[in-house]
């Protein structure tokens, strides 16, 4: 994700009505590092809470707090970064059943709306218009048991299934399972890496032996800022930083290819790999 501009919530002003608000952890603009938006200028909405404990989540922090938000003041600050796709996320946004009406109300005012979901909650009810990128929990995830099964009929062709792996065991349960639910012919499969649990390479070279019809992706926010959350990443990351020297080149994987933040979020790295991959033409300035 891109310019980590993070919007605190205003806790202090009168509540709106419960049909009008929804509990909101943040608001922040940035590059969506995911799923088949990837790259695009996005403004995130963070929704408040998550049912689910999924040992290697990257988003505690939104299980809880956040405050309350009116509907329309959310529209009305998704407006200002000038950007025309919206991703709904959390947390599990859909534990909040307005949820749904927020979604219908971005898709009204025009927006792309991508909506990032567990899969563990019914997703009939979402807009069409949405891009439903949902997850299926594999074993390593310990919540494997809450996938909801019944929401593989309701995916469109423009929705997204995304399987993040931890092991080889990971593997091996998702590749059966895209291929018993035929998940493939529904919509996009995305196989991900969890970072720092197994390598990418390794993902990568286990689809090209098996021939799926899976998409591998990494994220690119992690690329680009290692694990800072939006809230720790400076505004305009991008420009005009101050640039330094490094003989590393460990925190940061493929930096042949991207300019890196450093792990304080103050300062660009850039450096080159002696041995980038064949094919690819190395990048250093």
């Amino acid at each position: 994700m891109v310019s980590g501009i993070s919007a605190s919530v205003d806790t202090t002003t009168s509540a709106p009505s419960a049909a009008e608000r929804l509990r909101i952890t943040e608001i922040f603009h940035s590059i969506q590092g995911e799923a088949d938006a990837i790259g695009w200028r996005t403004v995130f909405v963070r929704l408040t809470g998550c049912p689910l404990r999924c040992v290697w989540c990257d988003t505690e922090y939104s299980f809880y707090g956040g405050g309350w938000r009116d509907i329309d003041d959310i529209l009305a600050e998704v407006a200002t970064y000038g950007a025309g796709h919206v991703c709904v996320t959390g947390g599990e946004p859909l534990a909040q059943k307005r949820c749904l009406v927020l979604l219908r109300r971005l898709c009204d005012a025009g927006y792309e709306v991508s909506l990032e979901t567990s899969g563990a909650l019914d997703v009939a009810a979402v807009d069409p218009r949405v891009r439903k990128v949902m997850d299926l929990k594999a074993p390593d995830s310990r919540e494997c048991q809450r996938n909801l099964w019944s929401n593989l009929d309701h995916l469109l062709p423009h929705d997204q299934v995304k399987i993040v792996i931890a092991s080889r065991a990971d593997y091996e349960w998702a590749r059966n399972v895209v291929a018993e639910h035929q998940i493939g012919q529904r919509c996009m499969v995305l196989f991900s890496p969890v970072h720092g649990a197994i390598q990418p390479r390794e993902l990568a070279e286990w689809i090209i032996e098996d021939k799926l019809p899976v998409r591998f992706q990494l994220q690119l926010h992690k690329l680009l800022w290692n694990d800072a959350q939006p809230r720790e990443r400076p505004e305009h990351i991008l420009e005009g930083a101050s640039e330094a020297n490094t003989s590393s080149s460990t925190a940061c994987p493929f930096a042949w290819m991207i300019r890196c933040a450093h792990p304080s979020g103050a300062i660009l790295r850039r450096f080159s790999v002696p041995s980038a991959p064949s094919g690819l033409r190395r990048m250093t300035g």
